[in-house]
């Protein structure tokens, strides 16, 4: 990789690549010599920015979750519905079928570290569970849902769906993770939040397994 006047962009090739071959190849089987190979950088040139492989998937998480936020940001901004019940449907359509994102969650899946599971916990209560309760907020308002606590009922959804469902941790199977998906959807509905249809768990259901 030519050296980059901008230590950002080089930081974020790093990160970008790290990704691709985890995803790959899996975390405990990429060396930091592949990932050298694969940007034709220095060993100095990767050490000046990250000290360590965990570093660098650290950072790959992070890079997961403020891509998340930022895709579910502008699907909002971007998605027209006659209601928020059927935005979110819409949005959560888009993102079941992100190529990019199941990327970066094969990257999780190949390292079960409780450290960094716990971390990816924190960034979705904090980031993503309330600009999911401002839509929930918005279709009791219009009212295409009736749910209680919007707020808790938020980060219960979010919760289940990308942890409890998440075959990743658990070791599951493709019938396994669709049957939780579905039993998921059972129990949002009764929640008032009926948001996941069957075309989104056919969808999660392939890319999880």
């Amino acid at each position: 990789m030519e050296r980059n006047k901008y230590p950002e962009q080089t930081v974020e090739k790093i990160i970008i690549t790290a990704a691709r071959l985890f995803s790959e190849k899996g975390y405990e089987q990429t060396s930091i010599q592949d990932i050298l190979d694969a940007l034709k950088l220095s060993k100095g040139g990767l050490y000046h920015h990250f000290k360590s492989k965990e570093e660098i998937l650290e950072a790959v998480i992070q890079k997961r979750a403020q891509y998340v936020f930022d895709s579910f940001h502008e699907l909002i901004r971007n998605t027209k519905a006659e209601n928020a019940k059927e935005k979110l449907k819409k949005i959560l359509l888009q993102l079941a079928d992100d190529s990019e994102t199941h990327m970066f969650d094969k990257v999780l899946s190949s390292q079960v570290n409780p450290y960094f599971v716990v971390g990816s916990m924190q960034s979705s209560m904090q980031q993503d569970a309330p600009t999911l309760c401002a839509l929930i907020e918005e279709g009791i308002r219009d009212g295409s849902l009736q749910t209680m606590q919007p707020a808790l009922c938020s980060e219960v959804f979010l919760i289940l769906l990308n942890y409890w469902a998440n075959p990743a941790l658990f070791g599951r199977n493709c019938a396994e993770t669709k049957e939780r998906l579905n039993y998921l959807q059972f129990v949002m509905r009764q929640l008032g939040l009926d948001i996941l249809d069957d075309n989104i768990i056919a969808i999660l259901a392939e890319a999880y397994g």
